[in-house]
This record gives structure tokens, C-alpha cells and sequence, in this order.
């Protein structure tokens, strides 16, 4: 039987262990940590409970298509995705449903229905003529560049918006301020700045708006819950604590790993780490990783968990504050590398749809901002200095003292993120998405040079996000399917 190891339990490793385990591949997860999720992951405290990473769900069928029919959750289409609420006072909820979004929009901002309709019909046609080219195929290959669905990208390249950046495309397309920040703010689902991405980007708001977002009605960990369970009971063998050392190649083929207990063979090695850690450690290669510290780090984030003596009224469940600067916001994230000290505070309360997250009477607020990647800053003074911002912040916009009902805390910081989950510098989704030439520049889920070795995760393409790391272990399902096949004719 073919043997496969997979490095690290992200979200992308857990779906290439079942991928694999239901190809009758004998797979081996070895883990670093305690605990398979990567980012998805929860707190327990107080008697709260918090989901600590990813707070949405777009494409939800990737995740389910993975589960027996016995372990799929339910989910719950969010009505409203997102409440904003803009320094003037204006507040909007970005419905799921179109109509009522398009009428949320011309009620509170004046802006013609048809113009948004337009907006998400341009995003619907970026994602139609991306999604098999760039999403869920790897463009890495030849043969999926010669057909006709590849033809038909090129030949309506114009159509992608790749030669504006996000900003530009919105101004252009909605023209009210207020309207273009809510679109512009699609850029931080990838870690990257809105005044430099591409209009590409636009895609995401077709997910979330035109094919809906969705959250799991026991939380977001359950997606992490359901595919462990999954993989156990096709065989997955999972080794927690458990470091690789290094990845062992020979004659063009990958031999296994190195642990600290010793060598284990496979023919088959799926890297689910950072892509410039493995480069560093795991199979060192001095070009390889010149060429991607010549590339920008995504954005990352600092999250205070609070446990809230209160049930807001005027809050639903996924909330975006946003700062009067945002072009300013974005230069102190990627220029300065530094927190400014007016930032859009993103508020996830799980416990408005799922009462037993939070004591009676409380809340759970998942309090975020934007951060730079790690570059030696002092976080303990950004943390003390951020906090009291997001309280100034929120105190003001809400009209109310909030800083006495916070009753429990616990904060993650772009530090404890790297050391967590072994994202490089404490970016979330690796490089950033700021040139048009991005999503070329990622690594790809395979090496030409060294059969049998193979990449999924955020770090790597198509991307990071969920749907896009369940991508990137879809298309290695493929790639392995086609050495095996190659094998046995051989």
C-alpha cells in the first residue's frame, strides 16, 4: 500500500488526509502542536467560548463534500453578513440577499440599485472565468493552460480587472466613499491592501453576496472537529507533538521524513507548513527562499477575546468599525509596518446565534484589528496602545462605557500567531496579494524536480482562506491520483 505523511493538521493538511485515505493511501499526520485546526481553533475561559481564527464560511459544500453523510453539520446562511458602522454615524447591513442589500444600499448611502448590481455582476463574471483556471486548478501545468477553458480567460483578460487595483475598480464602478471603503475591505480577506491589489480581488464579495456566507450553528471549530473525525475513521493516523525535522529526497523522489525519533519512509510527502519555513528547515534552499523573502508579507492581526458582562442590542454577529483614514491605515500596515492608532476594529460575537458560547447575560467579543507582519516591533506597547484605541473607538461610535463590562480577556498577537501555528513572521496567508503578479508567484502544489512531494495551505497556491486551502489539498488529490497511475504503468 502507498504510504503518504503529511506535515502539519491545517485546515488544507486535514482535507489531504481524507483525500488521500479515500484513494486507499495509508496516511500518517504528524503535527507539531497538541491539536489539529491550525487557525481554526477555540478558547475556553471563563465560561466562554471563542472561535480564535476564521469567524466565516464561503463555499461551504468544500468542506462538506469531505464528510460521511453522519458527520456533516448544519449551517446557517447568515441574513446580514456584516453590520458596518462609519464614523459619521452611518450605519449599513450588508444583507446576503441581493435585493435587500441593493436596497440597504440606495436607503443609507443614496447609491443607484442597478450600480451595485452591476458591481457583483462584474465580480460573478471575474469569478466564472477564474475559479477552474486559478482556483480550483493549477495553473502550474501545461495541460490546464491548453483548453478551452484557459483560452477563454485570456482571451477576455480585461475582464478580470487585473490592471487596476481594488480601490481604483471600486471608485470607478460605485463612487461613494462610503460604499467603496465596505468593498475596498474585501483585500483584508487575503491580507492585503486595497489601494495595491488587483481588482481581482473583487471576486471575493461574489462569494460572500452572490453565493452567500455561512457560519456552522455549533461555531467554526466544528469544521475542524468534523474533518479529524472524518480522517480517523478512514484510518488517518494522527502523531500529535510530533515535529518534522526535515524531508528526505533521493534520486529525484521524496523518501519520507526525519523525525526526532528517527527517519520514516513514504513515497508520498504532503507539506501543509508555511511554504518559507519549509524552505528554511524542512528542505533547505537558499534560492528558493531568497525568492520568497523578496516578496511582501500578508497583513496579520491582533485579536482581543472578551468575555462581555452585557447583551448588545445594537450589534449582530460579524460587525466592522471602520477608521476615517483607511488609505492611512493601510500605508502603517505595509509601509510602516506599524498598528494605526485609528483602525477599522472588526467585532465577532458567536454567542448572538449560538447561546451556549457565553454565561447568561454576557456576550463573547472576538475584537479585531489589522496588524503588519512581525518584524521585531514592540507588541507588548502596540497591544497596551491598541487597546485603549479600540475602546476609545467603540465607546464613541456606540455611545456607551464598555471597558467595565469586560470581565475576561485573552489576546493573540502577531508573535503568538507565529508561534501557534508556524505562520512566518505571524502572517496569516503567507505573501501578500499586492502586484497583479501574485497569484503567479506562489508556489506551486508540486515540484517538476522531485516526484512524490507535495504543498497545500494558505502559503501556497491558490491561496489562503479557507475555501482556497480546501483547493490547494483538491488539486494535490489529483496530482498524487496521476503519479500513482504513472507508477503502475511503469
Amino acid at each position: 500500500m502507498t504510504r503518504a505523511i503529511i506535515i502539519g493538521s491545517g485546515i488544507g493538511g486535514l482535507a489531504a488526509a481524507i483525500r488521500l485515505a479515500r484513494r486507499g493511501v495509508c496516511v500518517e499526520v504528524y503535527e507539531a502542536t497538541d491539536k489539529a485546526g491550525g487557525k481554526i481553533a477555540e478558547r475556553n475561559f471563563g465560561g466562554f467560548r471563542f472561535d480564535a481564527g476564521p469567524s466565516l464560511l464561503t463555499l461551504p459544500e468544500l468542506v462538506l463534500e469531505l464528510l460521511d453523510d453522519d458527520l456533516r453539520f448544519p449551517i446557517k446562511k447568515l441574513d446580514i453578513i456584516t453590520k458596518y458602522f462609519y464614523p459619521d454615524g452611518t450605519k449599513l447591513s450588508a444583507f446576503s440577499d441581493v435585493p435587500k442589500l441593493t436596497a440597504e444600499i440606495n436607503e443609507k448611502l443614496k447609491v443607484p440599485k442597478d450600480k451595485v448590481n452591476a458591481y457583483l455582476q462584474k465580480a460573478s463574471t471575474v469569478y466564472d472565468l477564474t475559479a477552474d483556471l486559478f482556483i480550483f486548478g493549477s495553473f502550474h501545468r501545461i495541460k490546464n493552460l491548453m483548453n478551452l477553458k484557459a483560452l477563454k480567460t485570456v482571451l477576455n483578460v480585461r475582464k478580470l480587472q487585473a490592471f487596476s487595483s481594488l480601490h481604483q475598480f471600486n471608485e470607478r464602478e460605485l463612487g461613494d466613499k462610503k460604499l467603496v471603503q465596505l468593498f475596498d475591505r474585501y483585500a483584508t480577506y487575503n491580507g492585503s491592501n486595497p489601494y495595491q491589489t488587483p481588482a481581482t480581488l473583487s471576486v471575493i464579495s461574489h462569494l460572500e453576496h452572490n453565493m452567500g456566507a455561512f457560519i456552522p450553528e455549533d461555531g467554526m471549530y466544528r469544521v475542524t472537529e468534523s474533518l479529524m473525525q472524518q480522517a480517523v475513521r478512514l484510518g488517518v493516523e494522527f502523531h500529535f507533538g510530533q515535529p518534522v525535522r526535515k524531508v528526505e529526497t533521493a534520486n529525484g523522489k521524496a523518501t519520507g521524513v526525519l523525525l526526532d525519533s528517527g527517519f520514516v519512509a513514504a513515497e508520498i510527502v504532503v507539506s501543509d507548513v508555511d511554504i518559507h519555513r519549509f524552505y528554511s528547515t524542512l528542505l533547505p534552499d537558499s534560492k528558493r527562499l531568497a525568492k520568497l523573502n523578496k516578496e511582501e508579507r500578508s497583513s496579520s492581526a491582533l485579536i482581543f477575546y472578551w468575555g462581555m458582562k452585557e447583551v448588545s442590542t445594537e450589534l449582530d454577529v460579524h460587525n466592522i468599525f471602520f477608521s476615517a483614514s483607511y488609505q492611512e491605515e493601510f500605508d502603517y500596515l505595509f509601509r510602516k509596518k506599524e498598528v494605526f492608532d485609528d483602525p477599522t476594529v472588526y467585532i465577532y460575537i458567536s454567542s448572538k446565534y449560538n447561546k451556549t458560547d457565553a454565561p447568561e447575560a454576557c456576550e463573547n467579543w472576538f475584537v479585531m484589528i489589522n496588524a503588519p507582519a512581525d518584524v521585531g516591533q514592540n507588541w507588548d506597547e502596540i497591544i497596551e496602545r491598541s487597546r485603549f484605541n479600540i475602546l476609545e473607538k467603540l465607546e464613541k461610535m456606540l455611545g456607551r462605557e464598555l471597558i467595565y463590562n469586560i470581565v475576561n480577556e485573552e489576546i493573540l498577537s502577531p508573535p503568538e500567531i507565529c508561534k501557534q501555528t508556524g505562520s512566518v513572521n505571524g502572517s496569516l496567508y503567507g505573501s501578500s496579494s499586492n502586484s497583479r503578479y501574485a497569484s503567479f508567484n506562489r508556489h506551486a502544489n508540486f515540484r517538476k524536480d522531485i516526484e512524490g512531494l507535495y504543498f497545500v495551505g494558505g502559503s501556497v497556491h491558490p491561496g489562503g482562506g479557507i475555501p482556497l486551502c480546501l483547493s490547494s489539498a483538491k488539486i494535490v488529490e489529483e496530482l498524487v491520483e496521476e503519479q500513482l497511475l504513472s507508477n503502475r504503468h511503469e
